[in-house]
């Protein structure tokens, strides 16, 4: 049996997380990826299929791929979160470890998005 690969696992591990984690147009589902220079986030309601809000660092001279440029990709994710004045929202990690970039990103929308059940 040949071991699988870490990127295999993780994609698996995500596929279990999507059976049970649903994003509706009320609550929308905040799911992340990271490369290995670049982070995105995407707000999506699954009930449409529609992306309502993404971010990412792929924008050049502000961000990089590191944790702080993560927490400042969740600043902003935070803001547009606000502008589309949603209460709720549920968090797909993808399969990723709750460490790290994926943490930064995660509390910083907790801190900057004032009101928001996440």
């Amino acid at each position: 049996m040949a071991i699988l690969s870490r990127n295999q696992a993780r994609q698996r591990k995500h596929l279990r997380e999507r059976q049970s984690i649903f994003g509706t147009s009320t609550k929308p589902r905040l799911t992340v990826f990271k490369s290995h220079q670049n982070f995105y986030a995407q707000l999506i309601d699954d009930s449409k299929g529609i992306t309502l809000a993404s971010v990412s660092t792929l924008v050049k001279g502000e961000f990089h791929g590191n944790i702080a440029s993560a927490a400042e990709a969740g600043k902003a994710m935070a803001a547009k979160i606000q502008a589309l004045k949603i209460t709720e929202i549920v968090f797909d990690r993808s399969g990723y470890i709750y460490h790290g970039r994926v943490k930064a990103f995660a509390d910083a929308v907790r801190e900057h998005a004032k009101g928001v059940k996440f």
